[in-house]
């Protein structure tokens, strides 16, 4: 059996690794010319850890990125709310990960090279279309960086991890509709500061309507003097927004306002947002959940399947969960049709309740209650507002939701 992966993000070459394992063959076709670190930070999850900890990852990812010690919530007055601890500071197994997108990329790169050698991996190969004869899949490409034409490929099963714009999930979809958007706007950025709280707190403050900061650190003493790699992230509700684009550049003048008095005893916000070296804008959208991800011998993965907004910390662990089980289901069929039905009858379901929370109920949803109760005012006392046992419940509710609860992860 031979994989045709198209698309080498987070997705693609965590499967990559998986089929690799597994002893299954695979080639990775990637459109962008180069891969070079871009984004910003991200959250690994437990459940997400697990996996990659399977693969032997776990001590290069401690190396790069920042072992998260707790969550912590304020209202936008800088006054504490609630607090848990996160990874194996909770009791779990494996460690939650703040982390670079480019770190986490780079670790999966790098043992994606090393296992299966550079060969395996064809950059500037953009997937245009994948057709299913009796014996196979042909895909086409054409170069990214000269327009033109490539020789096509033959394989026994495509997955497309190509990401939230995928050409293989329009063919599986050609009349989806436009992205949903939740009428929130974000912008992101990281800047070099001195830790704040723990030095490895997850930190969410505010709400939606007036601005909402997250904001983690994601690298240790960058510069020999102690000081941190912080990622931040502004939300804030406005009708106003452009198209989907991880890149995008975002201007200060356009959010800053909603944060200029933040100045905090454990954070100065607008000084942390103002020393960021560029600020990237991008609208908080995802896709209605669809019926189906597989046709014969091609399936969707990752962001081609189950687009979500950035909500919850879960985007990137969901497609490592995705490849874990893709692997499982070809390592336990002869038939590969029969692999990936199983495949997206395990994941799909999940994936569909994890957009629909990240909705509705993610774990910031502790914001918005405490912004409700109080009429976004100050409060003397948390107690007097809402019970922490209410406040808990809301976090464990999404655990379970995204498959990371303590329950879910018990056992191999």
């Amino acid at each position: 059996m031979k994989l045709a992966i198209v698309g080498a993000g987070v997705g693609g070459l965590t499967l990559a690794l998986e089929l690799h394992d597994a002893g299954i063959d695979c080639e990775i076709y990637e459109a962008a010319p180069q891969l070079r670190p871009v984004g910003v930070g991200i959250n690994v999850l437990p459940h997400a850890t697990k996996i990659l900890a399977r693969l032997g990852l776990e001590a290069e990812l401690a190396a790069v990125g920042v072992t998260t010690r707790e969550s912590a919530f304020f209202n936008r007055f800088g006054q504490f709310i609630y607090r848990e601890p996160a990874g194996r500071f909770a009791g779990y197994e494996h460690p939650q990960f703040s982390i670079h997108r480019g770190d986490l990329h780079g670790v999966l790169l790098s043992a994606v090279t090393g296992r299966l050698g550079p060969q395996r991996l064809h950059l500037d190969h953009a997937c245009t279309t994948a057709v299913e004869d009796e014996n196979g899949v042909t895909l086409a490409f054409r170069s990214t960086s000269a327009d033109a034409a490539l020789p096509p490929a033959r394989a026994d099963i495509v997955v497309a991890c190509d990401g939230i714009h995928s050409s293989l999930r329009k063919q599986l979809h050609p009349d989806e509709g436009p992205p949903v958007y939740s009428g929130v706007n974000m912008w992101r950025g990281t800047a070099v500061h001195p830790p704040f709280l723990t030095g490895a707190t997850m930190t969410r403050a505010g709400w939606l309507a007036t601005g909402k900061l997250v904001a983690y650190p994601v690298r240790d003493n960058v510069d020999g003097a102690g000081n941190q790699l912080v990622n931040w992230v502004a939300e804030i509700e406005t009708p106003r927004h452009a198209d989907r684009d991880w890149n995008r550049q975002g201007q200060l003048a356009d959010f800053i306002g909603a944060f200029e008095d933040w100045h905090f005893d454990w954070l100065d916000v607008p000084a942390l947002i103002r020393s960021s070296a560029e600020i990237l804008e991008y609208p908080m959208v995802d896709q209605d959940p669809v019926d189906h991800w597989t046709r014969g011998r091609l399936t969707l993965l990752g962001d081609a399947a189950h687009p979500m907004v950035p909500r919850g910390s879960n985007g990137a662990g969901q497609a490592i969960l995705d490849a874990r089980a893709l692997r499982d289901a070809l390592a336990g069929s002869a038939d590969p049709a029969a692999a990936l039905r199983a495949y997206e009858a395990a994941r799909l379901p999940a994936t569909a309740g994890v957009v629909l929370a990240n909705r509705a109920a993610p774990p910031d949803a502790i914001l918005r209650e405490v912004w409700q109760r109080t009429g976004d005012r100050p409060f003397t006392r948390i107690e007097d507002v809402i019970d922490v046992s209410e406040l808990r419940g809301i976090s464990e509710r999404y655990k379970e939701v995204a498959g990371f609860s303590p329950e879910a992860l018990e056992g191999p």
